[in-house]
This record gives structure tokens, C-alpha cells and sequence, in this order.
């Protein structure tokens, strides 16, 4: 009976587990269907889900509309800047913080995570002038810095758990036989933490990728990435539907492939010290 009852717990939590899945799939599987669809098809009140008349006049008129490959590059450059930057300044400030803690570090790690509680538009405006101040509105340094400071809580928080899972004896034993404070972290602690700043580093290049707030309103077209392409689709006449969506489609096609190519990489990662 017991035997019977586990089988059953575990066939209803795998269907619950498919059925969210689904769930959390199926807006990314209707947008690629819909980028398909001719205009009229898209906005009918009744779509077919699969049986309609396929086109690709829709990924053909995105890209003779728009440069793609450009706000492609923009997203790259924007997305791994912003994420080497701040692992360069996480990793020392996670070091200190999981190694040498103060006084005042969780109150500090507390005050640097409920700066992600602030609406960003409540700082657009010195944000905004700051950069242009500095020349760098419209530029992929601007953006780099910028969401830098907007995804550092996160990594600082992210690697100082993964830190926190790491005996500090074998820092000591590294510090006695004559490590300096750059070999121990550069030698020693950021090869054994290597699954936990793997997992920050695609998580903080997902988060970039995908950002499209401060894109939209720090850029205007030299350093516009892939979140400006499928803003470009809305206008004053109305949206595009079939076309908004295979915008959609080719912008996060790569953080997508990306994303399947690493999972596991991701998972262990986000798992790193969960296991003893």
C-alpha cells in the first residue's frame, strides 16, 4: 500500500511538474507560431494554432526593416561587458564579505539587495543625466556601466553563498604556505568555486540580455541591442503582431540556445554547496 501510494505521489508531481512547464512554455511557443501568421491571421479573434496559412514574410521584412545582426552584436557586447565588470568587482567584494565579515556585512548585503526593490524609474532621471553628462548616452559603455550597478546585488549575493559553502582552512592553509591575497583568490578560491561563478555568469548575461528598460531609454540607435529591435515593432499605428513576434523570436532564439546548451552547467550551479 505504501509502495502504491509513493508511485502515485510521484506520477502527480510529475504532471504537475509537465503541466508548469507547459504553462511557462507555451507564451514562447505561441509567439513562434504566430511569427508565422500573416498579419491578419495574428490579430483574428479566433487563430488557429497550427493549421493557418505559414509565411515567412515576417522574418523577411524584419530583417530588410532592420539591421539585426547589429543589435545582435550591441546585445553581446552589452550582456558579457556588464557581467565581466561586475564579476571583476563581485568576486573581491564576496571574498571579503564571506571571509573577513564585519560587523556591519549582513546589514550591508541586505541594503545592497533592497536597492532591487527600488522602481528603476524612480533613478531614470540622474541616471539619464549623468550619462549625459559623461557622453556616454547612446553608447555600449553607457549601458555596460549602467547595468553593471543594476545586477551587482545580485552577483555580490549569489557569490558570497557559493563562498560561504567553501572552507575557509583551505585559505588558510594557502595563506601560510605563501599565498598573496591576489593568488589565494585568483588560485585558489575562485577554481573551487568555479560551478557557483559559472551559474552567476549566465544568469547575469541572461538578465542583461533581457533587459529592456534602461535599453530603451539610455539608447537610441548606435548602441540599441535586441530589446530595442522588438520595440521598434510598436508604433504610433498600432502593433505589428506577426511581425512584433518573429522580432521576438530571432531576439531571444540565442539567450534560448544558449540557455539549453548550459543547463546543466546552470543547475549544478545554482545546486553548488547544496550538498554535503
Amino acid at each position: 500500500m505504501a509502495r502504491e501510494a509513493s508511485k502515485g505521489h510521484k506520477a502527480a508531481v510529475t504532471v504537475l511538474a509537465w503541466g508548469v512547464a507547459l504553462l511557462i512554455f507555451f507564451p514562447i511557443l505561441w509567439t513562434f507560431l504566430t511569427s508565422f501568421k500573416t498579419e491578419g491571421e495574428a490579430i483574428n479573434s479566433h487563430p488557429s494554432f497550427l493549421f493557418f496559412e505559414w509565411t515567412l514574410e515576417n522574418y523577411e521584412t524584419v530583417n530588410q526593416r532592420s539591421d539585426y545582426l547589429a543589435h545582435f552584436w550591441n546585445s553581446v557586447v552589452i550582456s558579457v561587458g556588464s557581467t565581466v565588470l561586475g564579476l571583476i568587482i563581485a568576486v573581491p567584494a564576496a571574498w571579503s564579505m564571506a571571509f573577513v565579515p564585519g560587523k556591519r556585512t549582513k546589514d550591508i548585503l541586505m541594503w545592497m539587495l533592497s536597492t532591487k526593490m527600488l522602481p528603476a524609474v524612480g533613478v531614470l532621471v540622474p541616471i539619464y543625466l549623468l550619462a549625459r553628462d559623461a557622453g556616454l548616452l547612446d553608447t555600449k559603455t553607457g549601458l555596460v556601466i549602467v547595468l553593471t550597478m543594476v545586477n551587482l546585488p545580485i552577483i555580490v549575493w549569489m557569490l558570497y553563498t557559493y563562498f560561504k559553502e567553501i572552507p575557509g582552512e583551505i585559505l588558510e592553509a594557502a595563506r601560510m604556505d605563501g599565498a598573496t591575497l591576489s593568488s589565494e583568490i585568483l588560485y585558489v578560491l575562485t577554481p573551487m568555486a568555479v560551478p557557483g561563478i559559472a551559474s552567476t555568469l549566465l544568469l547575469n548575461v541572461i538578465l542583461a540580455w533581457n533587459e529592456s528598460f534602461w535599453t530603451l531609454n539610455l539608447t537610441a540607435a548606435s548602441a540599441a541591442p535586441l530589446t530595442a529591435f522588438i520595440a521598434s515593432y510598436s508604433s504610433p499605428e498600432g502593433l505589428f503582431y506577426a511581425k512584433l513576434s518573429a522580432a521576438s523570436t530571432m531576439a531571444i532564439a540565442p539567450i534560448m540556445i544558449l540557455g539549453w546548451f548550459s543547463q546543466k552547467q546552470l543547475v549544478r550551479g545554482l545546486t553548488f554547496g547544496a550538498v554535503k
